[in-house]
């Protein structure tokens, strides 16, 4: 009983951190001089911008490159950089910085904040977590850096460069190299390639991370062949990279053709132009938020075929938002043994459990319903279009940051609710996976006799 009180906390304390994070960060917004002259933040202004920070959205509603000082850019920067780690996360690595010992208490924090099957080497788990963030981040820094440096300067160069790799490893899309996003850069491969392997990378989630790795370290030590290694690969990490080389491809040759000879996106741009700049749109899509054309310019077709990638988003244990692509494809095989007739759901002759399968109808459940309430909503409160109101909507809860040019003009109750989307898009995968897994049987102590429903 104690543990089941603990799980509770736990579950509670995960949303409520961020919470708190993002309120304080608000409030170090709000100082004098987190401000450029001649600019004024108010509180709500100061709590969108730490929100879309902490939840690595990149929804913004004034321009972080004008805005914000030095000194705003850099709580900027540590407000993404604990939202796409997680707090939990960051505090325990803190403890362990200083030596503290890790309790019970903080070891189901960790096991629920990931997600894991198991507390057994969290310790272990949450070192390799900070170290392949920080090499990652770190690499992604030193490869702009011969970009940025000859454009910027060295000292502003490398602050761009950590700025922008940090932004887009944890998926948040905010940048302070200018008003335009990456636009001014879409010729740019170098720009380009590392932004995106920075997004791909934060999106496949550490599990995928680590089991790729120690398997081609065995391969390497046992001569096995390149065939040989992925089919050594586990179960997750194999659906993971076969979903997300899969979804990105899809996204790339669809964006490729609807926009083809859109004059306001790939339409001036040259044949390679094209194709690298659709392969960027489709991998932005995927909860990152940086643009190499104005999205209000894409046509309805690339809109919606965004917001879908958008709702499905990353892989578990990332820093990728959405629903996540296994819980996407758990309930597209689910509904194909409905349809075939099969008792079992099965993936790579690997049996589904029926609690995964309905912890996946649920996330998708809810999360369909939050955007259906808050798009309804904001359509009703604003002047703007179904589309439009969809785009920004599903940005906000899949914590994409992909903007139509609507957030900005938004009154106080449209960005109220956008603020809501970020906030359960960036917390309600995880709560609602430790609501509907707690180890509670109580719901099913009584036996009740089956009743005669008719659906379909």
């Amino acid at each position: 009983m104690k543990q089941d009180k603990t799980r509770i906390s736990s579950a509670q304390l995960i949303p409520l951190s961020f919470l708190a994070a993002i309120l304080i960060g608000a409030l170090l917004l709000m100082l004098p001089f987190a401000t450029a002259p001649g600019e004024h933040t108010d509180f709500l202004t100061a709590f969108f911008t730490a929100t879309t920070s902490v939840c690595v959205t990149g929804l913004v509603v004034v321009d972080s490159f004008a805005h914000w000082t030095l000194f705003g850019k850099i709580i900027i920067l540590i407000l993404i950089q604990l939202g796409g780690l997680g707090i939990i996360t960051v505090t325990s690595a803190l403890m362990l910085f200083i030596h503290k010992k890790f309790s019970l208490r903080n070891s189901l924090l960790i096991h629920d904040a990931f997600n894991l099957t198991s507390t057994r080497g969290l310790v272990r788990f949450l070192r390799r977590v900070l170290q392949g963030t920080f090499v990652v981040e770190g690499l992604g820094a030193l490869l702009y850096m011969t970009v940025f440096i000859p454009r910027f300067g060295f000292v502003e160069g490398v602050w761009q460069s950590i700025f922008t790799a940090i932004s887009a490893f944890c998926n948040a899309g905010i940048d302070i190299l200018g008003p335009d996003s990456l636009i001014p850069y879409r010729s740019n491969p170098t720009v380009l390639i590392v932004t995106m392997l920075l997004i791909v990378l934060g999106g496949l989630g550490y599990m995928v991370w680590f089991d790729t790795i120690l398997t081609a370290k065995n391969g390497v030590r046992n001569h096995y062949s390149p065939i040989t290694v992925l089919r050594r690969l586990n179960e997750h990490t194999k659906l993971v990279l076969v979903l997300t080389g899969s979804l990105i491809l899809l996204g790339a040759v669809l964006i490729f053709v609807f926009e083809y000879n859109n004059p306001e996106t790939l339409g001036p741009m040259t044949l390679g132009g094209k194709i690298l700049n659709s392969l960027f749109q489709s991998v932005t899509f995927r909860t990152a938020g940086f643009a190499t054309v104005p999205q209000q310019a894409l046509r309805s077709s690339s809109a919606l075929l965004g917001c879908l990638l958008m709702f499905i988003g990353g892989s578990p244990v990332g820093t990728a938002g959405g629903v996540k692509t296994v819980v996407f494809f758990v309930i597209l095989v689910n509904l194909m043994s409905f349809i075939q007739d099969r008792d079992q759901t099965v993936i790579f002759k690997r049996r589904v459990s029926d609690d995964l399968v309905r912890k996946a109808n649920a996330i998708v459940t809810v999360c369909f319903l939050v955007i259906c309430i808050l798009m309804i909503t904001l359509v009703s409160l604003e002047n703007v279009g179904v589309i439009d109101g969809l785009y920004e909507v599903v940005s906000a809860v899949g914590t994409v940051g992909l903007s139509r040019a609507l957030t900005p003009s938004l009154h106080t109750a449209g960005r109220i609710l956008i603020i809501i989307g970020m906030y359960l898009g960036r917390i309600g995968p995880i709560s609602m996976a430790l609501f509907f897994n707690t180890g509670s049987k109580n719901g099913n102590s009584i036996s009740v006799a089956e009743g005669k429903f008719i659906v379909g």
